[in-house]
């Protein structure tokens, strides 16, 4: 029955992982549907993007939510059971990526793939479910990452190397209640990410990858543009 019940908590995280928040809120926000904007994807940045900072932030907020009650969720029905604590997450961040409720059709009707985000929001709601004073490293480091460098594809992934650190001394200075399979899932979840981001990845090698115009980096580039643009139609006249 417990085994059941143990496969139940996981199916479960992958629903609750699977809810399109971001297409939900900037379809109410603006009509849009935001696999259609930009990158396609249905995580905070994007909706962003497509409807603004506040639904970008609602978004990743609720995000983070459907982790982290994930988590909470395996603890209660799946008692002492490290193992699906971390699994119930890890399918959260699976089912963010690849939404049941978001099928990609081809012209004869067939489900080609499943669309989604690329898992931050997720991967930080599941290191909060797992041990929740770590939303206070992981998400300011997070925010720092990403109002500073301005890129969404290196925030996404500093969230997996944030938790591996955290949960990795936690673990090594033996505080009470560290767990090893709290690194372990810090390492799927940053798997994860680097699969789901391979584009992004290549794209940032390639110099080429998108800047939030709201970021320190995002202004600076945008204002050497401009002084470059000035100086070409200076030359110009």
């Amino acid at each position: 029955m417990q085994l059941i019940i143990d496969v139940s908590m996981v199916i479960l995280g992958y629903l609750l992982g699977s809810i399109p928040s971001g297409l939900v809120i900037v379809k109410l926000k603006t009509g849009k549907d935001i696999r259609q904007v930009e990158s396609g994807r249905t995580g905070g940045t994007n909706a962003m993007r497509a409807a603004g900072f506040w639904a970008g932030l609602g978004t990743a907020l609720s995000d983070i939510f459907k982790a982290v009650v994930a988590v909470w969720i395996a603890q209660r029905f799946s008692p002492g059971n490290e193992w699906v604590h971390i699994l119930a997450p890890i399918a959260a961040i699976l089912g963010h990526n690849y939404s049941i409720f978001l099928p990609e059709k081809d012209e004869n009707g067939r489900i080609i793939r499943f669309r989604g985000g690329a898992g931050g929001a997720p991967a930080l709601g599941g290191a909060i479910g797992l041990w929740p004073p770590s939303i206070l490293i992981i998400l300011p480091l997070g925010a720092i990452v990403f109002f500073t460098m301005g890129y969404a594809s290196i925030t996404t992934l500093s969230v997996a190397f944030f938790a591996i650190i955290v949960f990795g001394l936690r673990l090594l200075m033996n505080v009470p209640g560290a767990l090893i399979q709290d690194v372990i899932y810090a390492v799927i979840a940053g798997g994860l990410l680097a699969w789901a981001l391979k584009p992004n990845i290549l794209k940032l090698i390639n110099g080429t990858e998108r800047v939030v115009n709201i970021s320190l980096h995002g202004r600076l580039k945008a204002r050497k543009e401009q002084e470059a643009q000035k100086d070409k139609n200076e030359q110009g006249n």
